[in-house]
């Protein structure tokens, strides 16, 4: 999924970021409610994550602003005020669910992937399979046959999108910016050297080569040759 976290606390937000993408999530960061607010206008994404205290927008106003204009995206608050009045404040502006501080990050994950599959249907499948293939999005096993194949998280986000997309080219633009989050191209291998790494992995020892380089348009994931 592609979430927004505004969160001023730049080493609270820097460790969620990280966790966030280590479990395959893609996310943008703003540091106050006047950029979060831009941001939550002008891109789309499957959740918010909202602190409600933070600078030049209060978090609660960038909620009501945000449902004022019929922007009907999940939103988690996320506040160090855990009093049942606030909570009841918060959810009244507009926020899905309400989360209090000091949190744990397991419980932020699935309040947020919960809020994520009420409009993204494609986020409620939680294994994908192609060919003898299989892919545990929740557990974040992928086997081969019998074989457990181990990724690493790039890796394991890489062979997630294919798969999400199976059957269909994916181009190298798709996969910069849902795999690395790049809105501009780096100029860089980057992306076959992990494609090289996945198809070492999943298909080297294997009969059928399922990871397929369609020259000139992208790859895809698929038991048909090309």
């Amino acid at each position: 999924m592609k979430l927004l976290l505004i969160e001023d606390d730049i080493e609270a937000a820097e460790y969620l970021l990280k966790a966030l993408k280590e479990h395959g999530h893609t996310a943008d960061h703003a540091v106050d409610g006047e950029d979060g607010l831009a941001l939550a206008s002008n891109e789309q994404y499957s959740v918010l994550i909202v602190d409600r205290m933070i600078p030049k927008i209060d978090g609660l106003t960038v909620i009501q602003t945000l449902r004022d204009v019929d922007n009907r995206t999940p939103i988690l608050i996320l506040s160090a005020l855990s009093q049942v009045d606030d909570r009841v404040k918060g959810l009244r502006a507009g926020g899905d669910d309400y989360l209090s501080k000091p949190y744990a990050f397991s419980e932020l994950l699935a309040r947020v992937e919960a809020l994520g599959r009420r409009i993204n249907p494609e986020s409620a499948q939680t294994e994908y399979v192609v060919g003898d293939l299989k892919l545990d999005r929740l557990a974040h096993i992928v086997q081969r046959g019998e074989d457990t194949i181990s990724l690493q998280p790039r890796e394991f986000r890489l062979l997630e999108y294919l798969m999400l997309h199976a059957e269909q080219v994916v181009t190298r633009t798709m996969l910069l910016e849902s795999v690395w989050d790049y809105h501009f191209d780096p100029q860089t291998n980057v992306i076959d050297v992990h494609i090289s790494r996945l198809r070492a992995k999943i298909d080297k020892n294997y009969k059928t080569p399922l990871l397929h380089t369609v020259r000139g348009a992208g790859y895809v994931i698929s038991e048909e040759p090309r």
